[in-house]
């Protein structure tokens, strides 16, 4: 009598299973570890479900910790101070001496702070700008290429896209009107590309006023904790008050790469005290002047 044929069919679907919940199991494991490590966590819902992209009166604090952190510094930590404009500000992003440094380095050169022409693409002065300031070479020495690298790591973006460190100096009564940091003309574009994000370092803290005040800002400007601390011209828009070396960051165009209309800016005149600062600038294209 011929002997029936089995099929291996089943024997195979066995095999694949044994093969998947295996995988699972292993998956489950590295998932496990992971957890267990810190390196991987669970999104937590409880307690954030209410907050809105522009509520300013809950403004969260990133404690950032690195290897080899320069204590002189002191504690360091990023703030998100809005998402309309995106503006985040590095707290002790500098250390005193390099604040001083860059004084010291600039005020032999200090001339009266002029504005771009956007007919013609040259500087030319203006009223709505009457500090005065000078451009640090980029590279110039170690410790400018220092701090041009830590912009780069906070950026994300290469220093070659960087222009030259210019520093500033606001004496009382001086100020910025708004403004806007990206170009409306075609011959500052084709000079090394459009300007899609601004680097401020406060080199000197202010005793009142001297604020960045951005009038277009979207959100409860009023519920930021340092809103009582704020002169009237600060309280005409979201501000950040100057504090010696902190880094505001913030973009001038969109993640779409469109323009920001919500980025204008200004600073505030100086009550009571100096202002110094430092502003880098951050272009599409590599700069190479």
């Amino acid at each position: 009598m011929a002997k029936g044929r089995y099929s291996r069919f089943p024997t195979r679907k066995s095999s694949s299973s044994t093969l998947i919940l295996t995988m699972l199991i292993m998956f489950t494991f590295v998932i496990l570890i992971l957890l267990a490590l810190g390196i991987l966590s669970i999104p937590s819902t409880s307690g954030d479900s209410s907050r809105k992209a522009n509520d300013l009166s809950n403004i969260i604090h990133n404690k950032m910790r690195s290897i080899g952190e320069d204590d002189a510094r002191g504690e360091r930590w990023a703030e998100v101070i809005s998402w309309e404009p995106r503006a985040f500000v590095y707290h002790n992003f500098l250390t005193e001496d390099e604040c001083n440094y860059l004084i010291e380095l600039a005020k032999p050169h200090m001339h009266k702070s002029t504005v771009v022409d956007t007919d013609t693409g040259k500087s030319k002065d203006s009223r709505v700008r009457t500090s005065s300031g000078t451009f640090l070479p980029r590279g110039r020495d170690k410790k400018i290429r220092e701090i041009e690298k830590r912009i780069a790591d906070f950026t994300f973006i290469p220093v070659e896209h960087g222009e030259g460190l210019q520093v500033l100096h606001y004496e009382v009564g001086q100020k910025y009107e708004p403004h806007f940091d990206y170009f409306m003309d075609e011959f500052n574009t084709k000079n090394g590309g459009q300007r899609i994000a601004t680097v401020l370092m406060y080199l000197s803290d202010v005793e009142e006023g001297g604020e960045t005040v951005f009038p277009s800002a979207k959100g409860n400007i009023s519920s930021v904790p340092w809103w009582n601390e704020l002169s009237e011209c600060g309280k005409k828009g979201l501000s950040i008050k100057p504090k010696m070396g902190d880094a505001l960051l913030f973009w001038s165009m969109k993640p779409d790469a469109s323009m920001d209309p919500s980025s204008l800016h200004g600073g505030c005149a100086v009550i009571k005290g100096n202002k110094w600062s430092a502003t880098k600038w951050i272009r599409v294209n590599e700069y190479n002047i």
